[in-house]
């Protein structure tokens, strides 16, 4: 089909950007003399707390950072943030990622959806396939990088990745449209066409005591091969997404949410087939598909609150391809936990968290996960902070297993703002999954868990008016770790990773934000495959009134080491580094919200994955309609 540039189209849309600027009348500031900014963090201890009352450097990503990122992905906008690298989210959009947060990978990030722990236990990595998200449903995201199984359990080792999805308006009935068209093409064939559809739409309200949102959105992509050759042949990529969420107030004291959701997305892929068994373009597929069903009552008393978050997800997943197969695999969750506040001071949360997981492999097998946890924070008047906590994992394959935190800070006050020092020495536990323990190649029933300590010390100041700087340094020992041989075992020897973050963040000048975060890694022991030593990310945005918005973005990635499995040895990949600009300008009583998208400006070539196709220029072009 042939596909309308889109060119003349992205044109408009700066044109229009341009004649707003020049109409604009100057507005206040979002910074006002004297103004203290209260930030407010939750991961660290499931409790609304001051940052300042925090042990750890909390990454929040709010509505309006992700209302200035329209037109990207969850895992494109993640990968923005210190200490997180997501591998294969700069490639075609049906790539594999590869989720390393401080040295770590997939197995070793968790994934909450407002409040849930999801992932797939079909899959070797146990992991959550941010491929299936949708930005545009997606209200915040708080990352609590280092280990925290103590407050939710197994994977949480190097990051909990906690979504949570928009909720419903205010109004009787309100209404959201988005739609985004772009282009999707490499260095070598900068054509212009239109190959990137994005669209969603949303209805929801309030009524009495009742709430409601439903939601259907899709992406479709096309115009990269997956394989990096002299013909390639083109991967598309498409994605579903439905969500219903229902809730009603019984009283002041008492309400509950249910909701549903199914997520599902097809992609073109290429392979090695025999008999050469060398990478090149294939006719190859892969779907996956995500139905998840909810419910969240909640009580709340005087000083606490006792709530219960219950989910049953069904995952289905096929490969298409000489060597195909199909995993089906479910899950039930139960997180049950009371929440108590002693004067202000001691901020308490005893919890049971039960998981239910199955797989078919030559017959259906199973675990189970029933964790009682305990957790409590020291809020002083004079500055002192102290999160501890413990939690017993009762596992059905290996027995009990006990992990803790302890997470003391200090914070000062003075007329400037607040200095923060911090550390934490945490455990947490990986438990093997089912395809190690009963699948079809090497399992292991008698596998232990995976267990990360992690050390971490650092300092903040922050100004309350849009000042923020920070570094933290961390070392992470990992045991028995879970490695593949002729079959899975636990490792006889230990990996330690260590490494430092910082960030920077500042409004100083009227309208105008600059944020920049560096990272820096270094692997004690052994390689790991695709993690740069060095990465840093920066952003300068400038408001030109209340209704116009505009970015520059940057990213520097360092070299890396990949295998070559044309030879099965390893090479280095080379740094590279990427300029982004984004444009916004809100009319009609910013009802309506236009922007472009250019991303990779300089046309930068490099290699994400060897052997690959990485994304050259691109343009995108949308609207979003709220009413």
């Amino acid at each position: 089909m042939k596909k309308a540039s889109i060119f003349g189209i992205l044109s408009i849309g700066i044109s229009m950007f341009s004649f707003a600027q020049q109409q604009q009348d100057s507005t206040q500031s979002r910074w006002l003399s004297g103004e203290q900014l209260v930030e407010v963090v939750i991961s660290d201890s499931r409790f609304k707390l001051k940052r300042e009352n925090s042990g750890k450097t909390v990454i929040k990503i709010s509505q309006q950072e992700i209302e200035r990122n329209q037109g990207r992905t969850v895992s494109e906008l993640i990968n923005t943030k210190s200490g997180i690298e997501i591998n294969g989210s700069r490639s075609v959009e049906g790539q594999n990622l590869g989720t390393f947060v401080r040295g770590g990978n997939n197995r070793q990030v968790l994934v909450l959806i407002d409040g849930v722990q999801i992932n797939d236990p079909s899959i070797v990595a146990n992991d959550f396939d941010l491929r299936l998200l949708n930005l545009n449903t997606i209200e915040s995201i708080e990352i609590i990088k280092g280990a925290s199984s103590t407050l939710y359990g197994n994977a949480a080792a190097t990051a909990v990745i906690s979504i949570t999805t928009k909720k419903s308006s205010k109004k009787e009935i309100s209404g959201s449209f988005l739609s985004v068209v772009g282009t999707n093409q490499t260095q070598d064939d900068l054509n212009y066409n239109g190959s990137s559809f994005t669209n969603n739409v949303s209805v929801n309200g309030t009524v009495n005591r009742f709430t409601y949102l439903a939601s259907f959105g899709n992406r479709f992509v096309d115009g990269l091969s997956a394989a990096k050759s002299d013909t390639p042949e083109k991967d598309p990529f498409s994605r579903y997404n439905t969500n219903l969420k229902l809730g009603y107030e019984v009283s002041d004291n008492f309400e509950i949410t249910a909701y549903a959701s199914y997520d599902k997305f097809k992609t073109d892929i290429d392979g090695s087939p025999p008999p050469t068994y060398a990478f090149v373009d294939t006719e190859y597929e892969y779907v996956s598909q995500q139905k998840r069903v909810g419910v969240s009552p909640k009580l709340t008393y005087e000083n606490g609150s006792f709530q219960v978050n219950a989910a049953y997800t069904k995952i289905d997943r096929e490969t298409i391809s000489d060597f195909g197969s199909v995993n089906e695999a479910d899950s039930y969750v139960i997180d049950a936990f009371n929440k108590y506040v002693f004067d202000d001071t001691f901020y308490t949360i005893v919890g049971l968290n039960y998981g239910d997981y199955n797989s078919l492999f030559v017959e259906e097998e199973s675990f189970t996960n029933t964790d009682p946890y305990l957790n409590v924070v020291y809020v002083s008047d004079f500055g002192l902070n102290i999160n501890a906590g413990g939690r017993l994992n009762n596992h059905s394959e290996y027995g009990s297993y006990f992990v803790y935190s302890l997470n003391p800070s200090y914070s000062i006050k003075s007329n400037y703002g607040s200095y923060k020092i911090f550390g934490s020495y945490a455990t947490s536990f990986i438990a093997p999954n089912l395809s190690q323990l009963f699948g079809f190649f090497g399992a292991n029933p008698d596998l232990r868990p995976e267990e990360n300590k992690t050390l971490e010390a650092g300092f903040e100041f922050n100004d309350g008016k849009g000042f923020r700087a920070s570094t933290v340094f961390f070392n992470r020992k990992e045991e028995n770790t879970i490695i593949y041989t002729t079959a899975y075992e636990n490792a006889i020897t230990n990996a330690t990773v260590q490494g430092s973050e910082f960030e920077f963040e500042t409004s100083f000048i009227k309208n105008l934000d600059f944020s920049v975060n560096l990272t820096y890694l270094e692997v004690k022991d052994g390689e790991r495959l695709r993690v740069p030593n060095y990465k840093a990310n920066a952003s300068l945005g400038y408001d030109f009134s209340k209704t116009t918005y505009a970015s520059l973005n940057y990213q520097f990635v360092g070299s890396r080491t990949d295998t070559n499995f044309s030879t099965f040895l390893n090479e280095e990949l080379s740094s590279y580094s990427l300029i982004d600009l984004y444009f916004s300008h809100k009319i009609i009583k910013n009802k309506l919200t236009l922007f472009a998208n250019v991303t990779n400006v300089l046309n930068e070539d490099y290699f994400e994955i060897l052997g690959y196709t990485t994304k050259g220029r691109n343009v995108s072009f949308g609207l979003n309609l709220n009413l």
